[in-house]
């Protein structure tokens, strides 16, 4: 499914289904440090019922898992939501995945005790959404923003991946990332309180193969290229790496965590 937003892009049109076999091999990076500052906050946790919004290929619900609380992941792609039932069968899990924009949800009032949100909350429409997820959460329910992202300008293998994505894709807007808390739109003060917010470093070790492989699961690169542009960033990233990493390596990255609790 394709989605454009002229704030992302340039308008340029990308679509996750299209990266969904990388997504699963290679998306599922994040340490254990990212969801240990999840669960020591009481959140996601055994007796919480829990909607994650943007699932992707469940990697939230699925790390989480064995924590005990209950599940509901939804994503607009249904061939992610496909690999996310999959992988989760494969591990035994129950897990309630279900192809649906975050717009268009339709639970209960008072469905949740948390809603999660990771790499994700940027691409609603908030006016929407947000009145949606109070409605959906019980009293004093929470919603988590998460995000991760690789500090192109500390980071050379990172930075040198970024350049060769801006080659073949200009109008690319993930690059440049700094550390900085998560966006929240203005409309969330209508029905949340911003509980916390804080963000922290966080190394991420890959091999040459999931590096590529991550970079290839990325909206600028295999959701949004053409199949023979594609092909040819695929080569010259292939390349970069076996000529300046080695097999294996940190790639630096910050992590942010957002809280708001409905009033």
């Amino acid at each position: 499914m394709d989605i454009q937003n002229s704030k992302i892009d340039g308008g340029k049109a990308f679509d996750w289904g299209k990266t969904s076999a990388d997504y699963a091999r290679f998306r599922d990076i994040y340490p254990q440090e990212f969801y240990d500052n999840i669960v020591k906050r009481g959140l996601c946790i055994k007796g919480q019922r829990v909607l994650d919004l943007g699932t992707g290929t469940g990697v939230l619900p699925r790390n989480l898992y064995r924590f005990g609380a209950e599940w509901v992941g939804t994503d607009i792609a249904p061939e992610q939501i496909e690999q996310a039932k999959q992988l989760a069968a494969s591990a035994g899990m129950q897990i309630d995945f279900r192809a649906v924009s975050a717009e268009n949800l339709n639970e209960p009032d008072a469905s949740f005790d948390v809603i999660t949100a990771c790499q994700c909350f940027w691409y609603f429409d908030h006016e929407k959404v947000m009145p949606e997820l109070a409605r959906m959460l019980k009293p004093g329910g929470k919603i988590v923003v998460l995000y991760m992202a690789w500090l192109p300008f500390e980071d050379a293998i990172a930075g040198e991946s970024e350049r060769l994505i801006l080659q073949y894709n200009p109008n690319w807007t993930g690059r440049g990332e700094t550390r900085h808390n998560n966006w929240i739109p203005d409309i969330a003060k209508d029905y949340f309180d911003l509980t916390e917010e804080t963000f922290y470093d966080i190394p991420v070790r890959f091999t040459r193969e999931s590096w590529h492989g991550r970079m290839r699961a990325c909206r600028g690169t295999g959701a949004s290229m053409s199949p023979e542009v594609f092909a040819q960033w695929d080569a010259d990233h292939r390349l970069m790496l076996e000529q300046s990493a080695p097999p294996e390596f940190d790639v630096q990255h910050y992590a942010a965590i957002t809280v708001l609790t409905k009033r």
